[in-house]
């Protein structure tokens, strides 16, 4: 298991990116900008909830299923920025 440290770390690393390829796209067209603005709310909303799992979590089989969760949306908003572009 990671130690919270580095799995907040990363989940804040996660979010900077999504948020920054989402400025980059509105950048280049301007018509994604709704799309985009949508995203990053996604992706705020899941940085206050996985934060608060982690605040909650007691006990290893509680970090790693949220690691597991994180990983998952990882994976699934890299298939979301790649549908946008």
């Amino acid at each position: 298991m990671a130690s919270v440290r580095n799995l907040k770390k990363n989940v804040n690393n996660m979010i900077y990116d999504v948020v920054d390829e989402c400025y980059s796209l509105q950048l280049f067209n301007e018509s994604k900008k709704e799309e985009t603005d949508a995203f990053i709310d996604d992706a705020a909303d899941f940085q206050e909830e996985i934060m608060g799992d982690i605040k909650k979590a007691n006990n290893k089989a509680d970090y790693k299923a949220i690691e597991e969760k994180v990983v998952k949306t990882q994976e699934e908003w890299i298939t979301r920025l790649n549908k946008m572009q």
